[in-house]
Parts: C-alpha cells; structure tokens; sequence
C-alpha cells in the first residue's frame, strides 16, 4: 500500500523523471532484418541507366549522320551565297522556286564547262607527253652514253621495262586503284546531289524556313534572328560576288599576258588563275600561277619568268588596289584573321571548311560588332606603340658627351674652363683660393 500521512491522503511521488530521450536506430542503418530499400532509390538508378543509354545512342547516331550534318551546313551556306540573286529575282516577279532553278542551273554550265576545258587541257598534255616520250627516251640513253661510255638502245629499255616485275604490280595495283577511284566519284555525285537539293530548298523555300523558326520564339528573340539571318546572308552573298568578280577580272589580265606571249591553252589557264586565286586565299594566287609557269616553261624559258612577274605585280595590285574597294563592305576582314580560319575550317572540314571559313568568320565579326558596344579611344601615344620614358643618360651617352667637352674645352659642371680648373686651386667656397704669392697686397 502506499504511504499516507496523518489526513489519509497518499503521498506524492517526489521521484525525477530522466531527460534523456530514447535512443532510435540510425536513419542510414536498416532497423531490422525485414527492412525494405528507400523508395527513390530504384528510380535513381532506372534515370541513370536512362541517361547513359541516351548518351551513348547521341553519339553513335551523330557519328553515323556526321557526313549529312556536313552536307546540310553547306547547302545552308550555298543557299546563303544564292539568296541575294533569287531574292532580286523574285522581286521583280519570278516565283522564288524558278528563280533557283536559274541560278543553279547558271552555276552548274559554268562548273561544267570550267570542268571540260580544264579536262581538255590535261588530256591535251597527257597525250602529247605520250607522243614526245620516245624522243625524250632517245635524249636520256644518248646522254648515258655519252657520259658513261655505255652501250644503251631504247628496244633493250623498252623490253626491259615491259618485263620488269614492278611494271606488272604497277599494273595490278593500278586495276585495284580503278575501282576505288570509281567507288570515290560515285560517292561524290551523291554527295553532290544531296548538296544540291538541300540548298534547292533552303533557297527556294527561305521564307517559309525563317517563318518556322520564328514560330517558335518570343517576338524580342525574333528580331535578333532575322537580323543575323540577314547578316549571314549579306556577307556570304556578298563573299562569293566580290570573289567572283575580281576572278573574273584575274581571269581577262593572265589572259591578255598569256595570249600575248602565245602560251598555249590560254583561256583555260586564265579560268583557272581567275578561280584559285580567288577562293583560296593569302597562298591562291601563287598556287594558281604555278601551272600557266609550267605550261609557259616548255615554250621558253624566259616565258616563265615573264609570267612569275606579272603574278608577283598583279598580286600586289589586288592586294592594295583592287580588294580594297571590292570587299570594304563586305569580307572587310584582317588578312591575319582570316588565313588562320582557314587553316582552322581545313582542319575541322577539310576542303569544305576552307571555302567556307571566309564567310562564316565575316559573318561572326558582323554579327559581334552589331550587339557589342565599343567605346571611343583616348588619343594616347601608347595607342600607337610609343612609350612615355624619361630619358636616361646611359653611360656610352655620358662618356661621349664627356668626350665632346673635353675637345671643345666647354666649362666643366661648376662653370670654369677644363684648362683652368686644372691649374686653379679650390676656391674660397671649397676652402682653398689662390696661392698666397700670386696675391697683390692691398687688393
């Protein structure tokens, strides 16, 4: 029974309750064998594996489909360079899909036909190098003999050569080598048909393509697009005019100089001068210019000469004069800036890359200096690579000024002749005067 006191009632229970709360399992811990796995957990790893699978069929799929994305970004380019033609056209009433029809189809004979003079060209070479060999064979063996004493006849040569080993591997590799080449051109013409379509419709169906993107923004974000849409297609265009244009005019100079000279195959030569001096830059014209040299050397010597230095000449005026005023307003870029994006769109797209890096980087540069802000400079000489520096006398400054004072007896830095101040004493402010002998008295 519990205690009472005197009045009956029970008496309280003075006891502490303990303040240390019971301890719990730890939340990481399982609290029991018949624990079960957090519930986020199977998710987690379901979305992972998820992630990894998309990750890994993305780029499987981009380096299978990485040759159309390159076509698709030429075309795109293409339709660019055409836009401002077919955009003229259609102005002025021809449906957009005719008028690209008629640029392409221009574009297409002036390949086809640059392509057949140029062939005609190397299969003219080609066959009179066939024709010509045996006298060159003939020249060759009668100066071995000549000069080593031989006995060499060009039937022993030709027999020779006709059952040498290596002439028959040449033959067979060269049979390999037909097939791939063959393999190869084929390859490209589908290359080219799908360059050609999608530039097709890029160009003929431009503004239901700007009308789809717009679809899809803000109206703050559209206005950006078609902006730099319009850039894209001002510098490309213009790009491809002026480079035409001054090929053209490249083209009628070497032509004048080598119908001139009667170098044979002379429009042709001019075509191609024109061409690759225009569309490859900085290195184009020299590159160009080594064929019609070759072509002028089996004429006369001094016909290559004279055409290295119409090239070296005409190279200078393009640079100074003629670009100048062809490109202020359109590909007005450094040419520093844009040899090195050619280098850098040849080692990202090769050849592609290189006709289209021009372009791209004027495109990229008009496009910063539309939406970057730039600030007037102030006029400080070290703009203009001058340094503000005191003048120090250097010590070849100081011994040859010494040197000049000596010689013309100019007053040393306390003001008295060199002459005189070695025979003076120190004066009275340096503690010494004059000799006490030389002194008048009563002075």
């Amino acid at each position: 029974m519990a205690p009472t006191d005197d009045a009956g009632q029970a008496a309280p229970d003075t006891s502490t309750p303990d303040p240390t709360p019971p301890v719990r399992p730890p939340a990481g811990r399982a609290a029991g064998p018949g624990a079960r796995m957090p519930r986020w957990l199977p998710r987690a790893m379901v979305l992972a594996l998820a992630l990894i699978a998309v990750f890994q069929f993305g780029s499987w799929a981009f380096h299978q489909l990485t040759g159309l994305l390159i076509n698709i970004l030429i075309a795109f380019f293409l339709a660019l360079a055409i836009e401002p033609a077919v955009s003229w056209m259609a102005a002025r009433g021809m449906r957009r899909g005719a008028a690209t029809a008629t640029v392409f189809f221009g574009v297409m004979i002036a390949v086809a036909g640059f392509v057949t003079m140029l062939g005609s060209l190397l299969a003219g070479q080609i066959v009179k190098m066939v024709e010509g060999f045996p006298e060159y064979l003939d020249s060759v063996i009668n100066w071995i003999n000549t000069h080593f004493n031989t006995d060499l006849k060009r039937v022993d040569v030709q027999e020779g050569l006709l059952r040498s080993d290596w002439l028959r591997d040449y033959v067979q590799n060269s049979a390999t080598g037909v097939l791939d080449v063959s393999t190869q051109v084929l390859g490209g013409l589908f290359q080219l048909l799908t360059v050609t379509l999608f530039a097709f419709y890029f160009a003929a169906d431009g503004p239901r393509l700007r009308r789809a993107i717009c679809s899809v923004l803000p109206p703050s974000r559209q206005a950006e697009v078609l902006r730099a849409w319009e850039i894209a297609v001002d510098k490309t265009g213009g790009y491809l005019y002026s480079r035409g244009l001054m090929a053209l005019i490249s083209g009628i100079a070497h032509y004048i100089l080598l119908e001139a000279l009667g170098v044979p195959y002379a429009p042709v030569l001019a075509v191609w001068v024109g061409l690759v001096s225009q569309f490859i830059p900085t290195i184009g014209t020299y590159l160009a210019g080594a064929l019609p040299m070759l072509i002028a050397f089996t004429v006369d010597p001094w016909y290559a000469l004279w055409v290295l230095i119409f090239v070296v000449i005409y190279q200078q005026f393009e640079n100074y004069v003629l670009q100048p005023k062809l490109t202020a307003r359109t590909v007005d870029i450094h040419p520093a800036v844009a040899f090195g994006s050619v280098i850098a769109g040849t080692a990202l797209l090769g050849a592609v890359g290189a006709l289209i890096a021009i372009p791209a980087v004027a495109t990229l540069q008009a496009f910063l200096g539309a939406y970057v802000k730039r600030y007037d400079v102030a006029d400080d000489a070290r703009v203009q690579g001058h340094r503000n520096r005191v003048p120090q006398a250097g010590l070849y400054r100081r011994t040859r000024e010494w040197w000049e004072r000596r010689a013309s007896g100019a007053p040393d830095a306390v003001g008295a002749p060199r002459g005189q101040a070695a025979q003076d004493g120190p004066d009275e402010r340096g503690g010494l005067g004059e000799p006490e002998g030389s002194k008048v008295p009563g002075a």
